[in-house]
């Protein structure tokens, strides 16, 4: 992927203006100064250390941002300025215990105000608030019980997606193709929709949504917010034609009430026994598809990366998924017995996930003022919880940039210090839901094929999610 650093100093110099004319004119009561704060600084004026934060990123090293101040201020609490708002770095497993067990008690959820420019609500809502509706309403259809009935159809999913994108060419870009597995299952389950060229057309607009959901929120022509933004509308009133046309199948008995979320969410009244609108649906899908692929093609990218670079986890993978391949008659689907047998790929999944995790971290809104290792955590600030202040920290993984699956063996890592899905109230509804596409793709991937990357040690860049800077293009050579 080619970044233009010009471009995004320019960006920062557009939005360093503008915010700059904001406060100026429109400042907001000024709120007495806490004493006792972490260490720390706020950096550029009213932008703060939003742009060496995104930078590091960038560059190819998202946690040197962490463990630059870790060291700067000899301290894991540390604060700053990101995302327009005083924030402080809570970093280790102690932090992450802590945050995870006062969710909703000292602290809550938070996105940028820009998201919700993104996902704005038909009830004039907060993201935040909406997505507290969605985690209710979300919980029986990622059960474990529940999800055993999709295995089958993810894998016939994922044989006709390396059928027809794989299978054409020995030379392939696999980031894209990852995006367009992981796409396919959420749009069939979601919505039933299964046409191969609907789910490509409906995927280039929410890649848009995706790369400008966490960008600086510039809305000016051709900024990746903008785009972000008008293609976030245009998916919107596709959703609604979908949603209109189910209506009217749910009517004349042509579609099921249970067979995807849109069925359930048109057919479930909320506590106060009203139903949902077309357009409060629509927003509420389009969060969900956006959610519900992108933390799984990075992993299934990253998976081909470091089973290209590592031929010895290959081949236990490969031995794994082939023993179970045997124990099938022919064209027979994995099943969730299949699943629980590949505890070697999901263990190298796992490292995958520690090496490269789609999350790097969240932001929380502090409700109560508070203290914490002898600091004063003020009221209305955020937090910022980081990913990597344990995933790569040689307290916590030993020799942490190697690459070692044996460390989810057993009992696995200690709690606290394995993340990639958050953790707590929080922790992420998807995560079974995740491992099962991804251990899907894995088995249709190393049956079918060996490869070699043809840019040796490619660097991976975050940009909010971790994505190969080329695509990760490799040659492929079919098994028999």
């Amino acid at each position: 992927m080619e970044l233009s650093y010009y471009v995004y100093f320019l960006t920062i110099f557009v939005l360093t203006i503008t915010l700059t004319l904001n406060f100026l004119f429109f400042r907001h009561p000024k709120s007495p100064s806490p004493t006792n704060l972490p260490p720390g600084k706020s950096g550029f004026p009213v932008i703060g250390e939003t742009f060496q934060y995104l930078a590091s990123g960038w560059r190819g090293h998202p946690e040197s941002f962490i463990y630059d101040r870790i060291r700067n201020y000899s301290s894991y609490i540390f604060r700053t300025n990101l995302m327009l708002e005083q924030t402080v770095v809570f970093c280790g497993a102690p932090a992450h215990k802590f945050i995870f067990s006062n969710e909703n008690k000292l602290v809550q959820s938070w996105w940028p105000s820009s998201v919700d420019k993104i996902f704005p609500s038909s009830n004039q809502t907060s993201s935040m608030e909406e997505a507290i509706k969605m985690r209710k309403m979300l919980p029986n259809f990622f059960k474990p019980e529940a999800l055993q009935r999709y295995i089958g159809m993810m894998d016939i999913i994922a044989r006709r997606h390396f059928d027809s994108d794989w299978g054409k060419n020995d030379y392939i870009v696999v980031f894209p193709l990852s995006k367009k597995f992981t796409f396919w299952i959420a749009c069939r389950i979601f919505l039933s929709v299964d046409d191969p060229k609907e789910v490509e057309r409906l995927l280039e607009r929410f890649n848009l949504v995706a790369e400008g959901l966490l960008s600086l929120p510039v809305d000016l022509p051709g900024t990746p917010f903008r785009r972000a933004i008008n293609a976030s509308e245009m998916i919107r009133g596709e959703l609604i034609g979908i949603i209109k046309k189910r209506k009217i199948d749910l009517t004349e008995g042509n579609a099921s009430p249970v067979q995807d979320i849109l069925s359930h969410m048109l057919l479930t009244a909320d506590d106060d026994g009203k139903f949902m609108t077309e357009t409060d649906i629509a927003d509420k899908i389009l969060g969900l598809l956006v959610g519900g692929h992108d933390t799984a093609s990075s992993a299934c990218a990253f998976i081909v990366k470091y089973l290209a670079e590592l031929p010895e986890v290959y081949h236990g993978v490969y031995n794994e998924q082939m023993e179970i391949e045997k124990s099938k008659a022919p064209d027979e689907l994995l099943n969730w017995n299949d699943i629980q047998k590949m505890k070697y790929s999901w263990n190298v999944a796992c490292e995958v996930l520690r090496l490269a995790p789609p999350l790097q971290g969240a932001f929380r809104s502090v409700l109560v003022d508070f203290m914490y290792e002898g600091f004063s955590i003020p009221k209305g600030w955020k937090i910022y919880w980081s990913a990597h202040s344990t995933h790569k920290n040689p307290e916590y993984f030993s020799d942490p940039y190697k690459f070692d699956p044996s460390r989810f063996e057993g009992s696995g890592p200690a709690p606290y210090t394995f993340v990639p899905f958050g953790g707590g109230p929080r922790m992420c509804p998807g995560k079974e839901y995740a491992r099962l596409e991804i251990l899907v793709f894995m088995h249709n991937l190393v049956k079918k094929y060996k490869w070699e990357m043809l840019i040796p040690d490619e660097k991976i860049i975050v940009n909010p999610m971790p994505v190969p800077e080329k695509g990760l293009p490799v040659r492929l050579f079919p098994i028999n």
